[in-house]
């Protein structure tokens, strides 16, 4: 089977904030498993559309979540109109056929279903697949990504040591307001004076993390204001409808944020 369908063809817009594109070749050239480390938004998983486009390497992303079994993952008998057919699952087809897979936030999935990665991250690059009595050599362009949020770790969720230590990892954060504001506009279609206002407001909120929020606003956010405003909706709108009320339902913080904005504006 091909993985054609996976190439990406256009080249995803991603500006680098260091020297990761570079980290990300090296790691590429030895297979290494490679951890996208940072907080939601701040434009991880671009950058791993943005590397694969960049490799010429077909990109299986799989969304983890806590309801997702090994079999979700590997595969499964299923019925069809010939009898039970052998149906690989995403990881299975990039092992089988050569592409980087990429599992989005796996600290969402159960630890008993993440083990499977593991023969796959050290020397023997191998899966097995127990319901087919098989075990699958990778290819040998596979690499396996993954992205981590470290900000939401916790007792029940978090990555055991044994999975963590078997990764090189890239330490991801938001850019550096200029940069952050060119990312907007660019991505958005406002000006870059809008972008820079935007941005100040982010940095506001990222200010009361672990002051009432889990999280400051992401660049991913202020992307969907910035898109808000582009199609007429007025700024302190956009930033009511794409980021102050997604952010919190705390009516103080919202209330604060509110004033940040009317401030800005």
């Amino acid at each position: 089977m091909s993985l054609k369908d996976y190439l990406i063809t256009d080249e995803p817009y991603y500006h680098a904030t260091g020297r990761e594109v570079a980290h990300f070749e090296a790691a590429y050239a030895d297979r290494m498993p490679i951890m996208l480390k940072g907080p939601t938004g701040c434009g991880k998983t671009r950058f791993v559309e943005h590397m694969a486009w960049r490799l010429n390497k077909p990109l299986v992303s799989v969304a983890c979540h806590e309801d997702m079994t090994a079999s979700d993952l590997v595969g499964r008998y299923l019925l069809d109109a010939d009898g039970t057919v052998w149906h690989d699952g995403p990881l299975t087809l990039a092992v089988r056929h050569g592409a980087i897979c990429y599992l989005d936030e796996i600290v969402e999935a159960r630890q008993d279903t993440t083990v499977v990665i593991h023969s796959l991250t050290d020397d023997r690059r191998m899966l097995p697949l127990e319901k087919k009595n098989e075990v699958l050599k990778a290819h040998p362009d596979f690499q396996m990504v993954i992205s981590y949020n470290p900000g939401y770790q916790s007792v029940l969720k978090d990555l055991k040591e044994s999975t963590k230590q078997r990764f090189g990892a890239v330490d991801f954060g938001y850019p550096a307001l200029d940069v952050e504001a060119r990312i907007i506009a660019h991505e958005s279609g406002v000006d870059e004076k809008i972008a820079a206002t935007l941005v100040k407001l982010a940095e506001k909120s990222r200010n009361l993390k672990g002051h009432g929020l889990d999280e400051g606003a992401s660049t991913r956010m202020l992307i969907h204001v910035g898109q808000l405003i582009n199609r007429g909706i007025p700024l302190a709108e956009a930033c009511d409808i794409a980021l102050v009320l997604p952010i919190t339902d705390d009516h103080d913080i919202r209330k604060a944020l509110t004033s940040a904005i009317a401030a800005c504006t």
